[in-house]
């Protein structure tokens, strides 16, 4: 039963809120005041005492935190991999706490969270994944502080449909010629070196994300592997019994392959890299057509470095701001440059180029698109060649098919033979109609085979398949 008293003209209302004081183990009692008559008061305690026995009561005390508080204690309740925990981090740190950090947590209603909302649609720097992602952590941490009682509700309406519809935006995508893979792998060639060629092919022809290619150590790939796998992912539980399995299944002699284990990431935007489980654990092992298995066996014949892709200085690929100094120049073009303007000093001063590149051909269908496209590339031509199901083709792309098909299917050596076959046969129709007489672009360091005979070698294997 609610306590009515009377302060000065007005009354105030006191009820038990069903909790003690862990400390001294008296009943918690919460109050209100500001009633007009005695009657208002104990009708605001009944109703008080209805929510705590229906489990919708959220005490003062509680719904008093701060955002900021809690943004904290949330963090560190969430099991993610290390980059989703480093963008939940960035987007509490740089959208979340600043509006909300002062706000008490019960105190967020449903109007100034759209207000927000609407507010980060204006801003032109925040796209619309973006967006999205920022408003999904709050909704997440809207939903787990009703769990932990410090609201009635969340200010987030998940099926709210009001306002003006807007058809969600869709990134335009071309198909991927592979006359365009061999532009980019021939300016890659000038701008970078014969890793840099390598490197394209292998993106085009195993759909490997960007990190996973970065991280993809000579013990893990053809000719190496399976035989030189080092089994040094503890996070991998079945790690022999899939060991075992490999020995039989690929290699030189049966099916050519590499094993995505890890990808090079940084845990922090300028922290030290480190490997780890590629994104969603999607290890798997992906099979490689026999022109793709020479130019890997080339490339880890010409340098003694883990990492089977090295930077222009021979780094690691993490080191390199990859997107701007390396994709961009190769997919955009650029003029030659033998000078260069710098400060120094606070000086101006005209150099020589320690690096003269020739000039590059924009590749039109690649000219300001995102690497991560050729990933998008590579599932377009399983879809259009390989006939043997998608189980296959998604288990290729790290992805899980779900249901009852996901369950039940499995990869078989067969399908993965058909795959190899059908990006081989793909490769071969390109060079048969290659022009005659195609000469490489200089590389900037000494190449581990004349390219040109290469290819040479491989027109002539085609035509005679082909005949």
């Amino acid at each position: 039963m609610p306590y009515p008293e009377q302060r000065g003209n007005k009354w105030r209302v006191r009820w038990n809120t069903g909790k003690k004081n862990p400390e001294t183990g008296r009943w918690i009692y919460d109050s209100q005041g500001g009633f007009d008559t005695r009657e208002e008061a104990i009708a605001y305690g009944l109703d008080r005492e209805s929510d705590i026995r229906n489990d919708r009561y959220v005490s003062k005390r509680d719904g008093a935190i701060l955002m900021r508080e809690y943004c904290r204690t949330w963090q560190q309740t969430i099991r993610v991999g290390h980059l989703r925990k480093r963008n939940i981090e960035s987007y509490i740190r740089l959208y979340i706490e600043p509006r909300w950090g002062d706000t008490a947590v019960a105190d967020i209603r449903p109007s100034a969270y759209r207000a927000w909302e609407l507010w980060l649609e204006d801003q032109p720097n925040i796209g619309d994944r973006y967006r999205g992602e920022i408003l999904l952590v709050f909704s997440m941490m809207m939903d787990d502080a009703v769990a932990d009682g410090l609201r009635a509700s969340s200010p987030v309406q998940k099926k709210r449909r009001r306002g003006v519809y807007k058809k969600k935006p869709r990134e335009r995508k071309r198909p991927m010629a592979i006359e365009d893979v061999h532009q980019l792998a021939c300016n890659a060639l000038a701008f970078w070196g014969f890793p840099g060629f390598v490197y394209v092919w292998t993106a085009a022809m195993t759909g490997m994300r960007p990190a996973e290619l970065y991280g993809l150590r000579r013990e893990y790939c053809h000719p190496n592997w399976p035989a030189s796998d080092p089994l040094d992912d503890v996070t991998e539980a079945d790690r022999r019994e899939r060991h075992a399995d490999d020995l039989e299944r690929y290699g030189p002699s049966t099916m050519p392959a590499l094993r995505v284990q890890y990808q090079h990431q940084r845990l922090e935007g300028t922290g030290p890299a480190g490997l780890y489980p590629p994104k969603y654990e999607s290890r798997r092992t992906l099979v490689i057509p026999s022109f793709l298995a020479e130019l890997l066996e080339l490339l880890l014949a010409s340098h003694e470095s883990e990492w089977v892709f090295t930077s222009i200085n021979g780094g690691p690929l993490i080191n390199a701001n990859f997107t701007y100094h390396y994709w961009r120049k190769f997919a955009d073009g650029r003029d030659a440059v033998d000078e260069f303007e710098r400060v120094r000093l606070g000086q101006k001063q005209t150099v020589d180029s320690r690096r003269p590149v020739p000039a590059l051909p924009a590749v039109a269908a690649w000219k300001g698109k995102r690497q991560y496209l050729m990933r998008h590339g590579h599932k377009e031509w399983l879809d259009e060649d390989f006939e043997h199901g998608r189980v296959a083709v998604e288990s290729r792309m790290g992805h899980e098919v779900a249901g009852v098909e996901g369950l039940y299917s499995n990869v078989t050596p067969s399908m993965e033979k058909g795959i190899a076959a059908a990006l081989q046969a793909r490769w071969e129709a390109f060079v048969v109609a290659l022009a005659e007489g195609w000469e490489p672009p200089s590389s900037p360091t000494p190449l581990p085979v004349d390219l040109a005979e290469w290819m040479k070698l491989q027109v002539k294997a085609a035509r005679a398949k082909s005949s």
